[in-house]
């Protein structure tokens, strides 16, 4: 993927993330961007290990593991950054 394309693929499962997840989270956009490509990259890579082949329309498989990652990506952060609040 291309930069661009890797920072709408992010923006876009990192906002599926944010609705998969109940309540509210504490973050905006920028930090939603990069935990979608984290989660799109990490969700790749476990696909490509599981066997999945690349298809020439929408990978669902490929797209829901992304997701996955991006919401246990975003519940780690959450709880990172909910106990360094409550340090200081």
């Amino acid at each position: 993927m291309t930069i661009i394309g890797t920072i709408i693929a992010g923006l876009v499962v990192g906002i599926l993330a944010r609705v998969v997840l109940p309540g509210k989270q504490a973050y905006g956009w920028i930090v939603t961007i990069l935990l979608g490509i984290g989660g799109a990259l990490i969700g790749y890579w476990l696909a490509s290990m599981m066997g999945v082949a690349e298809t020439g329309g929408i990978d669902w498989i490929r797209w829901i593991l992304s997701v996955a990652v991006a919401a246990v990506l975003s519940v780690i952060f959450s709880a990172i950054t909910k106990r360094r609040k409550e340090v200081l």
